[in-house]
């Protein structure tokens, strides 16, 4: 069997991987991005998600709100994982976008980044101290070349103004070439999690060998079925939290970081506090959790054979 994940025993003695397990996702969230970044920071999340797609994502909202909590004094900038990304034509609205269409690939990408530096930058007067801790190609380009010439253009950012780099909707294959020819290896995949895909499960093998974090998205909406599996079931049913939560347990379980995007600030509150306790509540029943964790680990598995 194609091992896919951690562990539980190393997973139960990572703490940074429970305490703050997700990061919050901020696509389709218009003109409420602001309020609800603000409220998700309030809440414990500490990691940000967002793109330079107008399409999608409000960055420039995305950057007030990180402005304000910073002047707030809830967190420091040092204190927050913010990610974002360059996405390319074909996932744009064309009358609103970062960067002239017309342009040169290396132009749009520049001009692309620079936008995010603006939107995201840490103090409203001044973009001098703006970086982002990540940026990932929002897809593969057309071929393979394309997709290279990128990755080498955002490689001229690191470190100093992007601290890493990463990819997102993308195949074994392209992760691979990338990994092959790139100086700046990639450090983030963000994937679906679903069955469609076989739940990206030698993909994510590459990761975890490769030292690639691995993060999914459509974690809950596309995994209806495994919201009412045995395992999801029985750990709801012994820790007393949502079947929500215990699938977002189990997938951490796996060295998977979740993008959580709720509108809820009851289910923000609910989902920090929810892995806490499932996290006690393994710790203090070693077996009963190994069973479970297992049990969920083959079952994700055995979809990638």
């Amino acid at each position: 069997m194609v091992s896919s994940a951690r562990t539980a025993s190393s997973l139960l003695s990572d703490e940074a991987s429970w305490e703050v397990p997700f990061i919050y996702g901020t696509a389709w969230k218009k003109e409420k991005s602001k309020l609800l970044v603000k409220t998700a920071i309030a809440k414990g999340f500490r990691k940000v998600d967002t793109a330079a797609q107008p399409k999608h994502y409000q960055e420039p909202l995305v950057g007030e709100a990180l402005r304000e909590s910073f002047a707030s004094g809830i967190l420091k900038r040092e204190e927050l994982y913010l990610q974002t990304k360059y996405t390319t034509t074909a996932g744009q609205d064309l009358n609103n976008m970062p960067y002239d269409p017309s342009a040169p690939l290396e132009a749009q990408i520049h001009a692309s980044v620079a936008s995010s530096l603006d939107n995201l930058r840490p103090k409203g007067e001044s973009k001098e101290e703006s970086y982002i801790d990540c940026l990932l190609l929002h897809s593969p380009l057309p071929t393979i070349e394309q997709t290279l010439q990128a990755w080498r253009i955002l490689e001229s950012y690191v470190p100093h103004k992007i601290k890493a780099l990463g990819i997102s909707n993308t195949t074994l294959q392209v992760l691979q070439t990338i990994h092959e020819n790139a100086t700046i290896k990639p450090a983030v995949v963000q994937n679906r999690f679903y069955q469609q895909t076989r739940y990206d499960v030698p993909l994510r093998s590459f990761c975890n060998e490769n030292g690639i974090t691995y993060q999914s998205f459509w974690t809950l909406t596309g995994n209806p079925r495994l919201l009412g599996s045995g395992p999801i079931k029985t750990l709801s049913g012994s820790t007393g939290v949502s079947d929500s939560v215990a699938l977002y347990a189990l997938v951490v379980d796996q060295g998977i970081v979740v993008l959580n995007g709720t509108t809820s600030a009851v289910h923000m509150e609910e989902d920090l506090s929810g892995i806490r306790r499932v996290r006690e509540w393994a710790k203090a029943h070693e077996n009963e959790w190994s069973q479970i964790s297992h049990g969920f680990r083959n079952s994700i598995d055995s979809q990638g054979l």
